[in-house]
């Protein structure tokens, strides 16, 4: 079994306002494999970015890590100085962000930008190395090398969002964290991005932390998935038993909110009610104001994240001595 080379052990995230602090990451623990993939699936709000950002160290000026550890290749990310958790960024551990419209500087060619990467971790090297290195980059990921002089405007969503993801591989990092690649796009190029990423990391075997609101984006690729919910794992495993038979109320919500493509038309509704406020969250279980399935201790106590079989994990009440 590969080993781990990223471990978070009891993350508690957020942010500090004038209402009070936010806890968008609460008591999170989960670790990745050299290699692996794993999809963090959930509603908008649920702390999803919030997480990526506190493993990158870029959360906001408000934002902070509380307590906990993000242990990246043996070494505790928490309280390093920011000089050394700059040299890793990009070297060694990357992130593709949620918009490339807003990711890429819109005044600076695509080679401008992919050479200043190279320039700002690997002291030293040519220009002409440099545009050689971003030229092989961008055809790993299907752009045109006539391109590479072009502007951001000067491309199309998808071939943006593709030169995020050759800036993230740039480096050859061993961890690439995606937030949200796909959003905006159409599913034509949504399938032909997500291709082009499982084909990347089995190439150039990096782990892979890919964050989503869409489930059925994150079926085929990933090894494990996880869901979140108010700042919590609500339910771990492998990706295709996940899909086959979703345990906790919630990602059965998740799951039915996707219409299939076959079959007779359907009326979706989604899931009733709306997350919770993380400034004042309810008691005992989070999903408890809105799960259908909902018993007297779930509004009591929050339910532990137990194994529940064949290597999956779930917090929910019906599987802690309630009822199936």
């Amino acid at each position: 079994m590969a080993e781990n080379i990223l471990e978070i052990k009891h993350l508690v995230a957020g942010y500090e306002t004038r209402l009070g602090s936010l806890l968008a990451v609460d008591d999170l623990s989960f670790s990745l494999a050299k290699g692996e993939f794993i999809g963090i699936a959930g509603e908008s709000g649920c702390g999803k970015s919030t997480l990526a950002y506190a493993i990158m160290s870029l959360l906001e000026d408000n934002g902070m890590i509380f307590s906990g550890e993000i242990n990246f290749k043996g070494k505790n990310l928490v309280g390093l100085k920011k000089a050394d958790l700059k040299k890793m960024r990009w070297d060694q551990m990357s992130m593709v962000f949620q918009s490339a419209m807003n990711a890429l500087n819109p005044v600076l060619k695509i080679s401008d930008q992919l050479v200043d990467v190279m320039q700002a971790h690997q002291k030293g090297i040519s220009v002409k190395k440099a545009r050689q290195k971003a030229a092989e980059m961008l055809e790993l990921v299907d752009i045109p090398v006539d391109r590479l002089d072009a502007y951001p405007h000067q491309l199309s969503g998808g071939m943006k969002q593709r030169v995020m993801i050759a800036m993230a591989m740039i480096l050859n990092p061993d961890l690439i964290i995606m937030d949200e690649p796909t959003t905006a796009l159409d599913v034509v190029v949504q399938r032909n991005i997500i291709k082009k990423i499982e084909e990347l990391r089995i190439k150039f075997d990096f782990s892979v932390i890919f964050i989503t609101h869409d489930l059925s984006l994150l079926v085929e690729i990933s090894d494990r998935l996880a869901i979140m919910y108010a700042g919590k794992i609500i339910e771990f495993g492998q990706a295709q038993r996940i899909y086959e038979q979703p345990e906790h109320p919630y990602t059965k919500g998740l799951m039915n909110s996707f219409p299939p493509l076959l079959g007779d038309l359907e009326e979706f509704g989604g899931i009733p009610g709306k997350p919770p406020d993380l400034l004042k969250p309810p008691a005992g279980c989070r999903f408890y104001p809105r799960c259908e399935k909902r018993m007297d201790i779930c509004h009591q106590k929050m339910p532990d994240l137990i194994n529940t079989g064949q290597e999956r994990q779930t917090a929910c009440y019906l599987y802690q001595g309630g009822h199936k």
